[in-house]
Parts: C-alpha cells; sequence; structure tokens
C-alpha cells in the first residue's frame, strides 16, 4: 500500500501545474481534482475503520482540503493519509475485522490494504488518463490486489490489464466488457469457539506450497497435509476461472489464542441438483476436542441456507473411525458404502 501511495505521489507530483479542476479523470465522473481528494479520503476512511475498530458503519466523519490549498496540496494530502493508513494497519491484530459493506460486511487489514491499494492505484489511472500522462504500476501491486480482494476474476495477460478489464477500464481478449463490478473480500463464519476464515487465492498458493498462509500461526507448526492439497486445488480453480469464494477452503481459528487449527471447504460449486461435497482436516494436536464437528455443524448449516443447496455430502474411508465420528454428530448420516469410501448427506429440512 505504501508502495502504491509513493508511485502515486511521484507521478502526481510532476503534473501539478495542469489544470486538475477542469480535466475530467477518465472514464469517471469527478475531475482530477476531485478524484485526488477521493484517493486522500479512501485512505483516510480505511484507516479510520481499522482504527476505530467499527464493526457496524462507516465511522461519521468527512475529510476536506483547507481553501486555497492547490494540486501540490493535493498531494500532501495523498501521501499523509497513506502514512495514517499504513500505521493502522500496522496496529491491527490479524484476528480484528472492520465493517466494509462488500460483499459480507467486514474485511481484515490485508483486505483493507487491498482496498486501499486499489483505490490508489486505479484512481492514479483516471487522473493520468484525464491528464494524458503515462502510468503504469508495478506488477506485484496489482496482482497483490486481485489475489485478494478478486478472487473470482480469472488471472490474464497482466496483472495490470485484469485489474484494468476487472474494474471497468480496459478490455482482454476474448472477456466481455465489464460495466458493474464489485471487489469481494472473504467470508468469516463464528461458531462457539472458532472463526472459519474463507481463504483468499493469495493464502491458498502459500498454504499449497510450504508457506503458513501469510498471517496464520499453526497449532504445531503447520498446516496437515489435508490442508495443502485442498489449497492448491483452490488455487487451481482461481487460475482456471472457476473459483467461487464462499464454496471455497476455510482455515479454522481457535478465538481464544489466534491458532490455526485445520481447513474444511467445498470440493466446488453446487451442481444442478443442489448438492455440494465438504471436506476437512485439522492438525493432530487439536484433534479429539470437538472443532471438527463444530465446524462443520456451522458450516454445513451456512450451506443449506443458501438457496442453491439441498444436500451437503461428505466421502470418507471406511476405516476412518474418527472421521466418520465427526459426521455423525454433525447429523449427516450413511447414504451408501463400498470398499473405497462411504458416502454421507445432511438435507435441508423436508428434503427426502
Amino acid at each position: 500500500m505504501e508502495q502504491a501511495v509513493d508511485e502515486c505521489v511521484g507521478l502526481l507530483g510532476e503534473v501539478t501545474d495542469r489544470d486538475w479542476e477542469g480535466t475530467p479523470a477518465g472514464r469517471v465522473t469527478w475531475s482530477c481534482r476531485e478524484t485526488a481528494v477521493h484517493i486522500a479520503e479512501d485512505l483516510i476512511a480505511y484507516a479510520g475503520q481499522l482504527a476505530g475498530r467499527e464493526t457496524e458503519e462507516y465511522t461519521p466523519f468527512e475529510m476536506s482540503l483547507e481553501e486555497g490549498a492547490g494540486n501540490a496540496g493535493a498531494v500532501r494530502v495523498i501521501r499523509t493519509m497513506g502514512a495514517l493508513f499504513a500505521a493502522a494497519i500496522r496496529t491491527t491484530p490479524r484476528q480484528v475485522r472492520a465493517f466494509h459493506p462488500y460483499p459480507f460486511r467486514s474485511a481484515n487489514r490485508e483486505g483493507f490494504a487491498a482496498m486501499g491499494t486499489a483505490e490508489v492505484l486505479l484512481h492514479t489511472h483516471d487522473i493520468a488518463e484525464g491528464l494524458g500522462v503515462a502510468y503504469e504500476p508495478d506488477s506485484e501491486l496489482c496482482d497483490f490486489v486481485l489475489r485478494r480482494i478478486f478472487p473470482h476474476v480469472q488471472p490474464g495477460p497482466t496483472p495490470w490489464q485484469t485489474l484494468l478489464w476487472a474494474t471497468g477500464r480496459g478490455e482482454l481478449p476474448g472477456r466481455a466488457p465489464i460495466t458493474e463490478w464489485r471487489w469481494n473480500n472473504n467470508l468469516v463464519i463464528d461458531t462457539e469457539r472458532l472463526t472459519l476464515e474463507g481463504v483468499t487465492p493469495a493464502v491458498a498458493d502459500d498454504l499449497a506450497t510450504v508457506g503458513d498462509g501469510g498471517c496464520f500461526e499453526w497449532l504445531g507448526g503447520g498446516p496437515a497435509e489435508g490442508t495443502r492439497v485442498g489449497c492448491g486445488l483452490v488455487f487451481k480453480q482461481y487460475e482456471d476461472g472457476v473459483h467461487r469464494p464462499e464454496w471455497g477452503t476455510y482455515v479454522l481459528v481457535r478465538r481464544e489464542d489466534d491458532q490455526a487449527l485445520g481447513a474444511m471447504g467445498f470440493h466446488a460449486v453446487p451442481d444442478e441438483a443442489g448438492r455440494v461435497e465438504i471436506g476437512y482436516d485439522l492438525v493432530e494436536a487439536a484433534r479429539g476436542h470437538g472443532y471438527a464437528t463444530e465446524a462443520l455443524r456451522a458450516l454445513s448449516a451456512w450451506a443449506l441456507a443458501r438457496d442453491e443447496v439441498r444436500i451437503v455430502v461428505a466421502n470418507v474411508e471406511p476405516d476412518n473411525a474418527p472421521s466418520r465420528g465427526v459426521l455423525t454428530r454433525a447429523g449427516f448420516t450413511a447414504v451408501a458404502e463400498d470398499t473405497e469410501q462411504v458416502t454421507y448427506e445432511l438435507r435441508e429440512p423436508g428434503e427426502r
């Protein structure tokens, strides 16, 4: 985020002698001046959400430049608001989530950092386009944004081209133009003892290899192999353009100590019959305490509350007694069995 602000300030600082007030900013409806102020407003608004731990709505304040502040003054304010936002990100604990409406009414510090970076990149582009100056941000900045708040967007030729297309500012070969768009923060589901945190493509990519997900502290030192395999599948779905984030994987985090215990998630989106398959694993040190059952009840209930789901399915090896016990305690019923697996189902009330 700091890099994005530095690049923005560096570019705009070179063109403060231009007419920002009378020049439209790219494809947006604001002038270049109004767009610059908007960048600063977004940065301090996001800082306020995190610093104030706002959970229900936006912090009720507005920012404005002093009368007579020129274009150079607007650039200084962007730099200052960026520094305040960076400080808020650094001092916000990993597990804190603050209000943002899209799409699940909250975001963590990484989500806010990605939203702030997106605002800076895109609106710097708008101003540069309006003023007729060249601007292309660092590719890693665009990739940071896409992998965190555009999980539903298939990667394109370059991250910058993809981000411009995904926000209605550019074209990609073979893809229809975008006229309406929203970014997508990850879904979080709370249970009595756990938080189920939706895995973004960035987290999935890290967990699929040898990482910890970039932000998680794992009980026992790291995730189980099933978590790495599942996250590899999630990232492959993202690369293929078929990933739907709420139907992906969730890391199970114990709230009392913020330790990651395992993962649970869906193999794919629900099929035409309303069936969706679920899988899970826990690190060895977390087994035997009812965490998997608790998480499975919550995630299954969330799925069955969706219009497109009527049956949640789980398959388990016949000799895996602990996992079969988890399914039974969560309300699932065995419906089929062969030498390789037992199929369990949980149906919505009234479904036969």
